[in-house]
């Protein structure tokens, strides 16, 4: 796999990302959550459609928060290089769910390098359907997700479309991939694909990495959850 040199105006560390329109992100599964149900930080690779790995990612919460308040919870997750160097930064607030609470819609602040906003992953209030704006660094609106009414397809996969600004012209999709039926029953472990296109900003396509795991942990992330989020709720 061949990385190139520093570019302006791309986040160091990210430069790979000029010369691909697919990745596929794989959440490593956990021993201890497999039998006893006990959430751990949630740890992922990212990698090119040959498979080779181009970045990691590691949630950074602690157990409280991980049991109590499962898919809700608010986290921080380090998205590092093969040189172990931290490349992107994720920060996920706590919010309600939105169909209850549309003043209080999940968010999502992608920093690349770390400490540098280049953009937002927003939640956009619908009774059905779950929609996304992809915001730029001044929270102006770059692209729109939108998801499917049934967020379970038994033996298919689950496609999120990417649009225009404007919500008409798709422009790529987030899938989240079917792992077959006794993972998707035991584990909450996914496998996603993100496409779009070559030439869209590599700041936008960071943002696009915070998007697959927002709607993992939102849609797609089971253990912890149940009374132990009605426990965080009502705390």
């Amino acid at each position: 796999m061949e990385q190139t040199g520093p570019l302006i105006g791309v986040p160091p560390g990210l430069e790979y990302l000029t010369q691909i329109d697919q990745i596929l992100i794989h959440q490593k599964m956990e021993l201890l959550e497999v039998l006893c149900g006990f959430e751990n930080n949630n740890q992922y690779e990212i990698k090119n459609i040959m498979g080779q790995t181009i970045y990691k990612a590691l949630e950074e919460t602690n157990c409280c928060v991980r049991n109590m308040c499962g898919s809700l919870r608010r986290f921080n997750l380090m998205i590092k290089d093969n040189m172990d160097q931290e490349v992107m930064h994720l920060v996920r607030p706590w919010r309600c769910t939105g169909c209850c609470f549309p003043c209080c819609l999940q968010e999502l602040e992608v920093q690349a390098p770390p400490g540098t906003v280049v953009g937002y992953v927003v939640e956009d209030w619908h009774p059905i359907l779950p929609k996304f704006s992809i915001l730029g660094p001044s929270r102006e609106t770059v692209l729109k997700l939108d998801g499917p009414c049934l967020l379970f397809n038994c033996c298919g996969d689950v496609k999120f479309e990417l649009k225009g600004k404007d919500g008409q012209e798709t422009v790529g999709q987030i899938t989240k991939q079917w792992g077959g039926l006794l993972k998707e029953i035991l584990t909450d472990t996914d496998n996603f694909g993100i496409q779009f296109p070559m030439d869209l900003d590599i700041r936008m396509k960071a943002v696009l990495v915070g998007a697959c795991f927002l709607i993992d942990f939102m849609y797609f992330e089971k253990a912890g959850d149940g009374d132990n989020v009605r426990s965080c709720l009502s705390s």
